[in-house]
Parts: C-alpha cells; structure tokens; sequence
C-alpha cells in the first residue's frame, strides 16, 4: 500500500513539474520578432494621414537604427507613395511608439500599405543584421492593411 501511495505522489509530482515547465520552455524557445503593427490612421489639418506605428524589438539585439521601403496603395490598389518609415534606434524587449505624416493623401484613400525592403538594419555593435525582413510581423489595429 505504501508503495502505490509512493508512485501515485511521485506521478503526479512530474505531471504538475511537467505542467509547469512546458509554458516556459514554449515562451523561451519562441523565435525572435520585430512587430510593426499599424496603430492608427488619423486626418490631420492639411488634409493628409497621420500614421502612428507601435514598433516592438523582440529580436535579441538591440538596434542603432532600423527602416524600411512601403509602397502606399489607393483604393484603386495603384501604388501612389513609396515611402521610407525611420524607426531609428529600439534596444531589444522595448516598444517604440512613431508617427508619420502623409501630407496631401487622406487616410480613406490608402486601402493598403506593404513593406517593400529593409533600407537599414543596423546593430547597436557596429554590425548589420540580415533578420530584419525574415522575422518581421506585420498587424494592423484599422480599416487600412498594413503587411509584407
């Protein structure tokens, strides 16, 4: 009898020690990001779009200095602006918060807007990084899409 208590305890001690340590080992082994999510589009006063984007560095480096090419798309889907968006420099784990104006193109007629290419990539090290297109996420919280 004092052996099946014993195995009983000892199974039910790895199954709530596995229990526990599965969630952590899924977050640790989770691959490294940078999220760029589209946060808002607001009218501002000359008529244009004001676009504010929430920028996270899940990478694992910290970065000097980090933009990328998007082509903004008319509701025609025509290609009206290829823009350079300058996040500039995020230490890993840190949320960044930009905005960027579009003057004279007012948010209802951006239906989309698609990263085209990374036009910096640049490590806090003195480096470049070549993960800044592979492990981008892409989100967007409004009416206009925003992705890859």
């Amino acid at each position: 009898m004092v052996l099946k208590n014993f195995v009983r305890s000892t199974s039910a001690a790895v199954l709530l020690v596995a229990g526990i340590a599965t969630p952590a080992l899924s977050q640790d082994d989770a691959a490294p990001n940078f999220s760029l999510q589209l946060n808002n589009a607001a009218e501002i006063a000359d008529g244009g779009c004001r676009l504010t984007y929430v920028a996270v560095n899940g990478t694992g480096q910290d970065l000097a200095g980090i933009s990328y090419e998007v082509g903004v798309f008319d509701t025609q889907d025509i290609v009206t602006n290829l823009l350079v968006l300058e996040f500039g420099d995020i230490v890993d784990g840190k949320t960044k918060i930009v905005q960027f104006d579009l003057g004279g193109l007012a948010c209802a007629d951006i239906s989309r807007i698609t990263v085209n290419v990374v036009t910096a990539c640049d490590l806090a090290d003195g480096g470049v990084g070549d993960f800044c297109m592979s492990s981008l996420e892409t989100s967007s919280r409004g009416a206009i899409q925003f992705g890859i």
